[in-house]
């Protein structure tokens, strides 16, 4: 999302201020450009496109540009290029054709390749997830953010208050914050990271500094917890612990694998608990979707047992109910920016070194000219039936694009996935009645670099007293 917090009409006049003498360098110095920009709003001399930039539900505010420039938009704030990608194939195009142009992205301090290899090399793959497959289905009754803690480093959470996951989960509230783009105006004017604290618009950097002290104990304490385990030898398999183990790990290596294991838990936990909201939503608002996905399952699996990932091949309605998710409520609306790192024409157009380049995955998946009725939650559309053709497969396009997509792709599908099920097989879920009315609950989000739904009513009960027993198991 592209929003501009924490900043004051003064505070942009001073940053205006700033940034004339670098506008009339650029008018001056800088040679004529090889091709025209891409279209896009025209913007103000000085503060370029400023005024344009959208506050909340960036996805809305791209898409009409996309409707009204093309499929490539073109903005400039205060000398910083913005292109903004608005269908699959010029994403494709730009971010995967040519992955050594596009896969540069803006990344907070902490990350890099070390973390990337590592998670690669431990979830890089549905094989490589499978061993995870029994955590998944175990701990399903807590929450995701448990599951993701088993995973990431064999931490087994209390049941109610547990410091790790309150911890956590004010960490992810800070950076999906952090990490939306242009959320802070250090993200579009990279210059101002030297500026001193007391400079107007600065107050960035107090912020970075209160969330830095908690980002920090999040990272160390569970990963000491994992080495202090390993150490008494009572250490269970994690991603932690598989990164560890044997003799030798380097100081640098050590380094790599805390903060590849806080990236862990950081993208899974707070993308899946997004999905599996918008799961509970669709049931509550299409009742007769969760009815056909049940009756599977009952065929399939049977009242007796909960479901496994062995059943997944056998459930293909079910499978395309979790695409349907992962389509009808976006968990990254604009996903997260890439960098051009060096110049570039596409399609006629000049895409200068630097830019950031935003994919609207929002519009990707809900495109009339890829899905029909976009609006409407319907998993039939992902099933090849009456010989006609399924629509496009979500997750090519929801985790990322090119070098710089989202290495837990699979273990969110895995999680995503066995919530779904287990859920449809043991619970009825329904609108809530209030004074004999049922209550439609509203769909809307809240703002962030990953999306969240508004807090929404909805009944949940055992479908059964098989059910009940199978819950209490």
């Amino acid at each position: 999302m592209l929003t501009i917090t924490n900043v004051t009409w003064l505070d942009l006049l001073y940053l205006t201020g700033v940034t004339v003498g670098v506008y009339l360098v650029k008018q001056t110095v800088i040679k004529k450009n090889p091709a025209p920009y891409p279209p896009g709003p025209r913007g103000w001399p000085l503060i370029g496109n400023v005024l344009d930039m959208p506050r909340i539900k960036a996805w809305i505010t791209f898409t009409k540009w996309g409707k009204k420039y093309g499929d490539i938009t073109h903005i400039e704030v205060l000398g910083r290029h913005i292109i903004v990608l608005n269908s699959v194939k010029t994403a494709m195009d730009m971010m995967d054709s040519k992955s050594t142009l596009y896969s540069d992205r803006p990344v907070l301090p902490m990350a890099g390749e070390l973390q990337r290899k590592n998670l690669h090399r431990v979830i890089g793959s549905r094989a490589a997830v499978d061993v995870y497959n029994e955590i998944e289905e175990e701990h399903i009754r807590y929450t995701v953010g448990a599951v993701t803690l088993r995973i990431s480093h064999g931490y087994e959470v209390k049941e109610k208050d547990d410091p790790f996951v309150d911890l956590a989960n004010r960490v992810l509230t800070h950076a999906s914050r952090a990490l939306a783009p242009g959320a802070f105006i250090v993200d579009i004017v990279p210059f101002l990271a030297k500026v001193p604290a007391w400079f107007p618009g600065a107050g960035f950097k107090r912020i970075a500094c209160e969330w830095r002290g908690a980002l920090e104990e999040m990272v160390s304490t569970p990963h000491q917890f994992v080495k202090d385990q390993m150490v008494a030898g009572i250490a269970p398999v994690s991603f932690t612990s598989n990164l560890l183990e044997g003799s030798g790990v380097s100081a640098e290596e050590d380094y790599a694998v805390k903060w590849s294991a806080f990236s862990l838990y950081a993208g899974g936990t707070d993308t899946t608990v997004s999905a599996i909201y918008s799961l509970f939503l669709a049931m509550t608002l299409f009742p007769d979707v969760q009815k056909k996905a049940q009756a599977e399952i009952d065929v399939v699996v049977g009242p007796d047992r909960l479901p496994t990932f062995a059943d997944r091949d056998s459930l293909p309605y079910t499978d395309a109910l979790v695409k349907e998710v992962l389509r009808w409520h976006v968990v990254g609306p604009t996903g997260l920016p890439h960098c051009v790192t060096e110049d570039d024409i596409h399609d006629g157009y000049y895409i200068p070194k630097g830019s950031l380049v935003i994919p609207n995955i929002w519009f990707m998946l809900n495109d009339p000219r890829a899905y029909t009725n976009p609006s409407q939650f319907n998993p039939e559309r992902f099933l090849a039936e009456d010989g006609k053709e399924p629509e496009m497969e979500p997750r090519t396009v929801c985790f990322g694009f090119g070098r710089r997509i989202c290495p837990g792709l699979h273990l969110a599908d895995a999680s995503i996935w066995i919530t779904t099920v287990m859920s449809l097989a043991v619970f009825d879920i329904s609108k809530v009645v209030e004074h004999g009315v049922k209550v439609t609950p509203e769909i809307d989000q809240l703002p962030g670099s990953t999306c969240h739904l508004k807090p929404f009513k909805c009944s949940i009960k055992p479908r059964s007293t098989t059910a009940l027993e199978l819950i209490e198991q």
